[in-house]
């Protein structure tokens, strides 16, 4: 099965460094954080689902070697104070790719840490990262800076179970979700700024697939979005197409 190693929750500002994001970033409760969005996605542990289909037979959100988890460093400094769960992603943890390389460069982002973990049979589910929380999903902010609802990191359709059931997400995650990044967001543009140009990347990459972007919006429904007019047509979450081993 083919697969990508992608960043699992924000891109790079390229022009800004770490020293500016630290002035940007406001000081961060991250026990609160933690607390606020401590809810699983689906009621199954989807996690069984997926590594039947990993070579590695981790969950593919978990294999860290397909989904580097990435922190804020305020984040990571309370995660070494708090658990040993945690480590500085570093050369030679995975096979095809290291910190060094020209890829881990160019995509992986100034303003956050790079993390790998002891792995899913030792989490600590009460210090997962924030990115392992969202996971699969970001915030989908319309090109008129509209914080519409929940998208999916879409390169990962063929692997993520949760993305190929959709209808299992429950509706205490959907409030979790957007509870903790209405609060980020308060706080922090330049946060909000990295997911409108996620987004963007999004309403690109389907305009050229000439599909849909399915989106969990903010009212409890879900939409079918054109990545060109933006127009919303409502969607029965059972009848979304499913993807690679879940067809």
């Amino acid at each position: 099965m083919k697969t990508r190693l992608q960043v699992v929750l924000l891109q790079s500002f390229n022009s800004t460094t770490i020293a500016d994001m630290e002035n940007f970033l406001p000081a961060l409760d991250i026990r609160e954080l933690y607390d606020r969005f401590d809810v699983s996605v689906t009621g199954v542990d989807c996690g069984k689902h997926c590594a039947l289909h990993n070579p590695s037979g981790k969950p593919f959100c978990c294999d860290i070697c397909l989904a580097v988890p990435v922190a804020y460093h305020q984040e990571w400094e309370y995660l070494c104070r708090h658990t040993d769960l945690w480590h500085t992603w570093m050369a030679g943890e995975c096979p095809d790719l290291s910190p060094e390389s020209d890829f881990a460069q160019e995509n992986f982002p100034e303003h956050m840490c790079l993390l790998a973990c002891q792995g899913p049979a030792d989490c600590q589910r009460s210090f997962r990262a924030l990115s392992c929380r969202q996971f699969p999903f970001f915030p989908y902010i319309t090109s008129d800076y509209r914080f519409l609802g929940m998208a999916y990191d879409w390169t990962f359709e063929e692997t993520c179970w949760v993305i190929n059931n959709l209808v299992l997400v429950t509706n205490d995650y959907r409030r979790a979700f957007f509870q903790t990044f209405d609060f980020l967001f308060s706080l922090w543009d330049e946060e909000f700024e990295s997911y409108i140009i996620r987004s963007s990347e999004m309403r690109s990459d389907f305009k050229s697939a000439k599909r849909r972007i399915p989106v969990l919006h903010r009212n409890g429904k879900a939409y079918m979005i054109s990545p060109q007019s933006e127009r919303m047509k409502p969607v029965d979450l059972s009848e979304l197409p499913r993807f690679g081993p879940y067809r």
